[in-house]
């Protein structure tokens, strides 16, 4: 019986194991890439580990295009992702304790309406939301980028922090309703505190979604000054000429650093997050 339980257990972390390694592959390969001649890439693609390491393509990748170096581009994503992350974590936090806590008319519509968002598709939304944001002038800055995100336009993260606050005990409310407090206070004062996780959780997701966002960028910036890394990453490609693609894939190795470092250092809060959640709902 134990026998077949390690056989088991053997078979299982080599099946994950191997699974992660052929996730893992690309990013190694565009990483180890990064350091081979931009003409030699493709025609040595089998051979992972570059005979000579190249450093070059990091220096010209970093220098960037007419005189705007790719720093740049990376305050650009930093400003688009921290200020968006900001404005959706706590609008969703402050809409999921609307919906979890307080009772009003039309609640249960507005539950229902915020599911069904969650499962519209974007692009059905990319043509209305482009005539709308035309509209107002918002097209060429980064309006269209942060400022709806801080209105919990996000479902999932309204839905994964009602969840956490469902699991808060009421008599938590109640006793501070007592103490005097209103539900501006309490919002702050219990519930925030209380769903960290949650918090950490949508920070993790929405900071790393915006990072790569790719598409609304594309529509919304028409200045290569203000583009993110996601948007700048494309100008080594150029199809009319010759494309530089160890530059390219130097600059996209360091954009996902950031990605990388958050999951590392907040991975602990995100299990939490997730795993309290599904347990809750």
């Amino acid at each position: 019986m134990m026998t077949r339980k390690k056989a088991g257990k053997i078979l299982y972390h080599v099946i994950v194991c191997s699974l992660g390694l052929v996730m893992i592959y690309p990013l190694f390969w565009m990483f180890m890439s990064s350091f081979k001649e931009s003409n030699t890439i493709f025609l040595t693609a089998g051979q992972l580990i570059p005979e000579k390491f190249v450093f070059t393509n990091y220096t010209n990748g970093w220098k960037g295009f007419a005189k705007i170096s790719f720093a740049v581009f990376f305050k650009n994503s930093f400003f688009i992702a921290i200020t968006a992350t900001l404005g959706t974590v706590f609008s969703s936090a402050l809409v999921a304790y609307g919906l979890a806590r307080c009772r009003f008319f039309g609640r249960k519509i507005l539950f229902a309406a915020m599911l069904v968002s969650m499962m519209l598709p974007a692009q059905v939304l990319m043509i209305p939301q482009y005539l709308w944001y035309q509209k107002l002038g918002w097209v060429g800055s980064y309006k269209p980028l942060i400022l709806p995100y801080c209105f919990a336009i996000q479902g999932f993260f309204v839905y994964l922090m009602i969840n956490f606050i469902d699991g808060i005990p009421r008599e938590l409310d109640e006793a501070a309703k007592i103490d005097g407090c209103s539900y501006y206070s309490i919002f702050s004062r219990i519930i925030m505190p209380l769903i960290t996780p949650a918090l950490i959780t949508a920070s993790i997701f929405s900071f790393m979604w915006r990072w790569d966002d790719f598409l609304s960028a594309l529509l919304y910036i028409n200045e290569s000054a203000r583009y993110p890394v996601s948007l700048a990453l494309k100008l080594f490609s150029d199809p009319g000429s010759s494309s530089d693609y160890g530059a390219m894939f130097a600059m996209a190795s360091l954009s996902i650093l950031p990605a990388v470092i958050i999951f590392i250092c907040l991975q602990k809060y995100l299990v939490e997050g997730i795993s309290t959640s599904g347990l809750k709902g």
